[in-house]
């Protein structure tokens, strides 16, 4: 449960996380006694720990509709919206106030709720850890991308060079992240190559959902990342059409044949899927995409790996 210290809704006071871990034990195994009674024993003297369980399920952006929902309560509705804000915020000082100062029956609605997400395995410690994004070793100096040709180059308000036949173009840089359960994982980051490249236009052509770079996003089985065998080499990133034939326009193409590390190309058959997050300016370095995921300018998928 250490994971819980990392989370902004207790506002920095300590938490008991052994009695955090008894409690959700007892909901994940189904002891309704045993979850009544340390359900009474947080309400009543552990409100740090009843915020981070609560903010831990209803801080996600996944529940933010939970402020609108007839299937928890009216106390969790209220509260629900401050487990957003200090999620998007950091700062949870808001959220552990409203909850400090609940009455008792408030205080044990809310807890309800959250433990329900808790015992279906809604809100597993596993899926909320942080993400540890990693370019270390030779993956991080590799890239290849559509192959913009050198300048001179008119100036743009960006200061890249304008898109060829007004497509936007993106780079690519290998990764790894780790998923929840902490195994290594194939990451893409796509870097903003030609003026047009942006959140705008990555929005517009994939739909792709904003990534905080806290939880894998959703497995989407239309994308591909499209890899080549006999080369072990990046092919393309592309979007299955939805009727199952044909493709829609690339995303990405590589520009010639490059050689994936040894290490990369083992990740890539292992994990028979990969993350792909951007767009970013400078993909090599990681506090640029943690920037981006903070401000909200990050999107990302996990796409499926074709291998042919």
């Amino acid at each position: 449960m250490s994971f819980l210290e990392g989370l902004p809704y207790a506002a920095g006071r300590q938490l008991n996380l052994d009695f955090a871990a008894r409690l959700v034990a007892a909901c994940r195994t189904g002891c309704r006694p045993c979850q009544a009674t340390l359900a009474r024993k947080v309400v009543a003297g552990h409100r740090p720990i009843l915020a981070v369980l609560a903010g831990a399920v209803y801080g996600l952006e996944l529940n933010s509709g939970a402020q609108h929902s007839p299937a928890v309560s009216a106390a969790t509705r209220s509260w629900s919206p401050l487990a957003r804000a200090a999620a998007e915020s950091g700062d949870g000082t808001a959220a552990f106030t409203a909850v400090e100062e609940m009455d008792e029956a408030h205080a044990a609605e809310l807890l309800d709720d959250a433990l329900d997400h808790w015992a279906a395995g809604g809100a597993e410690p596993d899926v909320l850890r942080i993400v540890d994004l990693d370019t270390q070793g030779d993956l991080a100096g590799w890239a290849d991308g559509e192959g913009v040709a050198p300048g001179p180059f008119p100036v743009t308000e960006t200061g890249l060079p304008p898109d060829p036949d007004g497509v936007p173009r993106y780079g690519v840089l290998l990764a790894t992240t780790r998923t929840p359960d902490g195994r290594p994982m194939p990451m893409l980051t796509l870097e903003c190559e030609t003026a047009g490249a942006g959140l705008a236009d990555l929005r517009r052509r994939t739909g792709w959902q904003a990534w905080d770079a806290r939880t894998l996003p959703e497995v989407d089985v239309d994308w591909r990342l499209r890899v080549d065998i006999a080369t072990r080499s990046l092919e393309c990133i592309v979007r299955i059409q939805s009727d199952g034939w044909g493709e829609e326009p690339h995303l990405w193409d590589a520009s010639e044949t490059v050689t994936l590390p040894e290490t990369f190309w083992d990740l890539l058959d292992r994990a028979q899927h990969v993350l792909v997050a951007g767009p970013v300016t400078d993909a090599k370095k990681e506090s640029e995409v943690q920037r981006a995921a903070e401000v909200g300018e990050l999107l990302a998928v996990v796409a499926r790996v074709s291998f042919s």
